[in-house]
């Protein structure tokens, strides 16, 4: 099992059936992350973790703070696809897989858009 990153006819396996995904926020400058992991249902995410909170970034209720971060588990069902947007206005995302992480210009190129998070088939 791995979960790939699709952009048109370009397919990039992670090599990972569990990634974070990470980001800053374009006007607080806050570290978002979710750990996502795939299962036999599709892309679960375990865990959103914010850095801080403001504009819109507010950790709902039963957020843990641990590790300088807001922590908790969205109510969300599995996914058969995550589409991620890149504007250029912002920083790109991070991809960390086993502790490494990657801007995602590192893995596909920089006009891609929208790139489309999955299970590998």
């Amino acid at each position: 099992m791995s979960i790939c990153l699709a952009a048109g006819a370009l397919v990039i396996s992670l090599g990972a059936s569990e990634i974070t995904l990470a980001w800053r926020h374009s006007v607080q400058k806050t570290v978002w992350e979710e750990l996502w992991r795939e299962t036999p249902q599709g892309l679960v995410v375990v865990e959103a973790r914010i850095q801080g909170s403001g504009a819109g970034m507010e950790p709902p209720d039963g957020a843990t703070l641990a590790d300088g971060f807001w922590r908790w588990r969205p109510a969300l069902p599995p996914l058969p696809e995550l589409a991620m947007r890149r504007s250029g206005a912002t920083a790109d995302w991070r991809v960390c897989v086993d502790g490494r992480c990657r801007s995602l210009d590192e893995v596909l190129p920089p006009q891609a858009d929208p790139v489309v998070m999955r299970p590998c088939r």
